[in-house]
């Protein structure tokens, strides 16, 4: 695996089989979008009172997610770019609510899996620069989303 990749579940119900199909789907996304081998981030799984206190403090919109992610390349005013030699790449976070995934799963008539795999490479992607702002990100994002999922098999 190319990765390193954090995982930390605050609901205690997400399987390890779930957590094994993330890493392995960001790892090929990883490889698809030429991400340094030792690059690293984080992927949180939380609840949707915890997911909504997030969005709320960091983007203040007080309602719970699906997704959020915290990309450590993006510098703030003031802030600077450490990198260098031996340094990995520190991508960011990802958190992502188990039980907005089981609703959309549901909304959306596909797998618990599908779902969890759509919203960790939109979020990964996110780490990476990717947006959906206006029309033409969106239409890039989704389309390298799809592209993704598809070709690793996560079809709808």
């Amino acid at each position: 695996m190319s990765l390193n990749i954090d995982f930390l579940d605050e609901t205690n119900e997400v399987k390890s089989s779930h957590i094994e199909q993330v890493e392995k789907l960001l790892n090929f996304a990883a490889e698809k979008e030429n991400v340094e081998a030792g690059s690293e981030l984080s992927v949180t799984f939380v609840t949707n009172d915890r997911i909504q206190e997030i969005n709320r403090e960091y983007r203040d919109k007080d309602k719970p997610t699906d997704v959020i992610s915290f990309a450590m390349e993006e510098l703030g005013e003031g802030e600077t770019e450490i990198a260098g030699e031996g340094i990995p790449r520190v991508l960011g976070d990802i958190i992502i609510s188990i039980q907005r995934t089981e609703e959309q799963a549901g909304e959306y008539g596909h797998s618990f899996e599908r779902e969890l795999g759509f919203l960790a490479v939109h979020g990964f992607l996110h780490l990476l620069g990717y947006d959906h702002e206006t029309d033409e990100e969106e239409r890039e994002m989704f389309g390298r989303q799809k592209d993704i999922l598809d070709e690793y098999g996560l079809t709808r």
